[in-house]
């Protein structure tokens, strides 16, 4: 294999500690070896980088295993050309494996030029998927508490959902805050409380709520409740955050928001996942397959079948 790089590193990291094979030498010829193991802690990480440092090393590779490449790359993003690898893809001869091993076939392939590396956005676009991501994930949590607030009301043969469309509207809020305080809901009151876009009449409101509840309903709905109001206070700041992350790049939602079925929290989620540099991807082919919306293809005997392409998310 023809060297192209005359001063690379491998990295075999792991939870605690990095092996790091160093290769340097002139292209032409075999090249010297030096390995050293560092500590993952933030003290080891930049020794490492220091080592790298002295060594003149130019470009550094790593496997994508889990999160543990993270901190490392956040470590030495900027001191040097990193290339992060996929582990399929550049996994060494069967039964030779160690770490030291490991990080030398990794450092031979990166000089060889043999490595092709992922995608890893720039930091604040990191940011931003964070953040965009537990969003989500609330959002899931805050349907769940919903959910069970329903089943609840089911169960006291509270029929609200059949007279109001969304029961966690202005008026199902209202509503629900009075049962939970164990008021006693008059017809007078319930006006007030009934918004007046409400298409459902007093009457037919007050005979859904007419049900039999008892304090174990009441209490568990305070609870689910409770954990409701929470988590609707965390997604409206992270709203507030993924906002601000957002400053530098209106141009760019307004653009994706100007797509027809694209709304400003799917432009969000697209530039999260994809950052805004589409050169990054070599084909729109590509840029598919990154989004793992790209089948793959499998044919065995003449039979072709279909699946999902599942592409990790750095």
């Amino acid at each position: 294999m023809e060297a192209m790089i005359e001063r690379c590193a491998g990295l075999d990291v792991h939870q605690e500690t990095v092996v790091a094979c160093v290769l340097f030498g002139p292209l032409d010829k075999k090249p010297k070896t030096s390995i050293e193991t560092f500590s993952t802690t933030t003290t080891g990480l930049l020794a490492l980088s220091d080592w790298l440092a002295t060594l003149q090393v130019s470009d550094v590779v790593m496997e994508s295993t889990g999160v543990y490449w993270k901190p490392i790359w956040n470590i030495l993003e900027g001191s040097f050309h990193l290339v992060l690898a996929n582990a399929r893809h550049v996994k060494n001869v069967p039964g030779r494996k160690t770490d030291v091993k490991d990080a030398e076939w990794l450092a031979k392939l990166l000089r060889c030029g043999l490595i092709e590396s992922n995608f890893v956005p720039p930091e604040d676009i990191r940011d931003l998927r964070d953040l965009t991501r537990y969003r989500k994930k609330l959002i899931h949590h805050r349907t769940s508490e919903q959910n069970r607030i329903h089943k609840i009301l089911q169960d006291a043969n509270i029929k609200l959902t059949s007279v109001l469309s969304d029961i966690f509207g202005v008026s199902g809020r209202r509503i629900l805050e009075a049962i939970l305080n164990g008021e006693k809901i008059e017809t007078d009151g319930l006006r007030k409380m009934v918004d007046w876009r409400t298409k459902a009449s007093i009457t037919d409101i007050a005979s859904a709520i007419n049900g039999r509840i008892r304090r174990h309903h009441r209490d568990m709905l305070r609870y689910h409740w409770e954990h409701m109001s929470y988590l609707e206070k965390a997604i409206e700041e992270l709203e507030k955050q993924i906002d601000q992350l957002l400053s530098p790049y209106r141009k760019e939602v307004e653009l994706l928001d100007g797509i027809p079925g694209v709304n400003k929290v799917a432009a969000t989620t697209f530039i999260a996942e994809m950052g805004v540099d589409m050169s990054v991807f070599k084909s729109a082919k590509h840029l598919a397959s990154w989004a793992g919306v790209s089948p793959g293809n499998y044919e065995s005997a003449g039979k072709k079948r279909v699946k999902p392409h599942k592409v990790t998310k750095l």
